[in-house]
């Protein structure tokens, strides 16, 4: 079998992997029922708007003038941001996971996320985040969004970790059949998600588990951080919206 490098980090999504998302269309899609909206011209205005708000170069009070309060309401910015906000859920087991991981491994455990700083600093104190978390790469705070490289070039400078020692775990969209965090297994930044020849390793997201097509004639081992456990048993997932941890 092909040595593989120990995993000594984790670099996690916020949204849909230990949180749900904190503001995706679902939610603005109740926002707009709840305070009588129109969903399409909200929507607009928030697509012209939000990525910048995520950039940290608006601020939260900007962002709803700009998509709900460019003209007069019969409710408050206080009332809407309380709505806003209670729209972050956790998945609790998901969250007992990675700490458990840490805990058991010695990982570090890194957010790499798009979140706007209001919203992020919620999250953050609303979930104990910062309980497990060592640092919080957002992109409110570095001015950077994914899936540009910086943000991660700037997150493995401070994680002090070799691209090679990290697993990297984002929200369930990204393809299984991506061997590299970018958009293909050429990607140039190294961020490996597969570590061994069976497939890949998925900690957390929608019924992410080994992806290998045949079952492993052997088993197939991922190291971590000196530790080591059999990929095709020790496959961790979620399940959406229910997001109850399963290992097999």
């Amino acid at each position: 079998m092909e040595k593989v490098a120990p995993i000594t980090t984790l670099f996690l999504d916020i949204g849909r992997v230990l949180l749900t998302d904190g503001w995706d269309h679902h939610a603005r899609k109740r926002a707009a029922t709840n305070f009588k909206l129109k969903l399409a011209e909200m929507e607009d205005r928030h697509h012209l708007t939000f990525e910048t708000y995520e950039e940290g170069k608006l601020t939260f009070e900007e962002y709803l003038d700009r998509v709900v309060f460019y003209e007069e309401r019969p409710f408050t910015p206080a009332q809407f941001r309380r709505f806003m906000f209670a729209q972050s859920k956790p998945y609790p087991e998901m969250i007992e996971l990675v700490r458990k991981l840490k805990a058991k491994y010695g990982l570090k455990i890194v957010e790499v996320s798009n979140e706007g700083r209001e919203l992020n600093e919620y999250r953050i104190r609303k979930f104990k985040l910062d309980g497990f978390v060592d640092s919080f790469i957002s992109s409110c705070f570095v001015h950077v969004r994914k899936p540009d490289a910086d943000i991660f070039r700037l997150a493995l400078d401070i994680a002090q970790a070799p691209a090679r020692h990290v697993l990297y775990r984002r929200h369930p969209d990204v393809r299984p059949d991506r061997g590299r965090f970018g958009d293909s297994k050429h990607s140039s930044h190294g961020l490996q998600v597969h570590v061994c020849e069976t497939g890949f390793v998925w900690i957390g997201g929608c019924r992410m588990t080994d992806q290998s097509s045949a079952k492993p004639t052997h088993a197939s081992v991922l190291t971590i951080n000196g530790g080591s456990s059999s990929i095709n048993r020790q496959a961790y997932w979620v399940d959406e919206p229910a997001a109850k941890v399963h290992t097999r």
